[in-house]
């Protein structure tokens, strides 16, 4: 099993992940951000503190039990995952998956604690491209802790709905669950928008006969392929929730809103399967019509080639016919004393009307074999 760097038990100093050289935080910059984003505490509905630390939000939390801590992380270090993981007791394995990164949509419930992975997604319009984002989210039963490695989801944008609904709020971290959820899978919206949009003009160039077309849909089936993985797993997770909701205290009404939201994930999958199939016919019809285009070309090609064999056989019938009278004309040049046809009467005559006769057989036989 990997061992996650600096993270100790029982006076042991465990070894660096082999998976830390898949990181992507270890190879890309990105401009500084506090790690930090929010911390908060919430009683009632109601934002009644903002401690300066994750220790003081520990504290809190020890003073006032009936509170619960929303803490917001942006690409933290790991020594502060570390920190964090000793003051809210994290499962180690949890707390290596977000360390490391790079971890597939998945729920996982250590004890009382449920560790989330959630894949959020952007369209960027500039590039036609759909950038993905990771998300670990930590429930427990009084604290909310979000580890956000890219720019998606707008957690800031969730935090601001639940502060304005303190009903939903008072629900606790299961209703803090939810809200993040139903903002990744709405953000999940545009993309299937610019994808739609996409395949719409794959479609134009396929039959405008574009040559670039096969790089394109070979890009984007790549890019539908990585959005199915990340929202594939969504649906099960969400009704693992609602099995799951009795006994974690869940209230019929955050149920209800949990089943909005695999309802809007089943949309998603299914728009997303979809499209994998379009992009396959897509590439089908495109293979058809290259095929169709190449056998017309070595069809004219063959035309053409056949055409020109005619016309060299008419070259070469009338080359052959007007040779003859020249090999008659140089038999009878040349100059030897004893050809008795060059002394005849007739020896001229002759030699014109045997010139004549050789020319008609061979214009005849020429003729005969479509030669001519």
């Amino acid at each position: 099993m990997a061992r996650v760097r600096g993270l100790r038990r029982g006076g042991e100093t465990r070894e660096e992940a082999p998976e830390h050289s898949m990181d992507p935080r270890a190879v890309e910059e990105h401009p500084y951000r506090p790690t930090v984003i929010d911390n908060a505490i919430y009683r009632d509905g109601e934002r009644v503190d903002n401690p300066g630390s994750l220790a003081d939000a520990f504290e809190r939390l020890k003073q006032m039990p009936d509170s619960m801590a929303w803490i917001g992380l942006y690409r933290p270090k790991e020594w502060e995952l570390v920190k964090l993981g000793e003051e809210f007791e994290l499962h180690e394995l949890a707390l290596e998956d977000a360390i490391v990164g790079s971890q597939r949509p998945k729920a996982d419930r250590y004890g009382d604690t449920l560790f989330v992975v959630l894949r959020a997604a952007r369209y960027l319009d500039d590039v036609e491209e759909v950038a993905f984002g990771e998300l670990h989210v930590f429930v427990g039963p009084n604290f909310v802790i979000t580890v956000r490695h890219a720019e998606a989801p707008d957690l800031q944008g969730v935090r601001k709905r639940m502060e304005s609904d303190p009903d939903l709020l008072r629900q606790g971290p299961q209703a803090v669950l939810y809200a993040i959820l139903d903002a990744v899978v709405d953000g999940y919206a545009p993309v299937v928008a610019g994808l739609q949009k996409d395949i719409e003009e794959i479609e134009v160039q396929v039959f405008s006969g574009d040559p670039s077309v096969s790089r394109r849909v070979y890009e984007l089936s790549g890019e539908v392929i990585e959005f199915q993985r990340a929202t594939a797993p969504l649906v099960g997770m969400i009704h693992g929730f609602i099995a799951g909701a009795r006994k974690y205290g869940v209230t019929d009404e955050l149920q209800s809103y949990l089943r909005d939201v695999a309802d809007h994930a089943i949309t998603v999958t299914e728009r997303i399967s979809s499209f994998r199939q379009m992009l396959q016919n897509i590439l089908v019809v495109n293979s058809t019509l290259v095929t169709q285009a190449q056998n017309a070309e070595m069809a004219r090609m063959t035309e053409a080639s056949i055409q020109q064999g005619e016309e060299v056989k008419k070259i070469s019938a009338w080359a052959a016919i007007l040779f003859a009278p020249t090999l008659v004309g140089t038999i009878y040049g040349m100059n030897f004393d004893f050809m008795p046809e060059t002394h005849w009467v007739f020896g001229y005559p002759f030699a014109l009307v045997l010139m004549g006769v050789v020319c008609l057989v061979l214009y005849i036989v020429f003729k005969r074999r479509d030669w001519l």
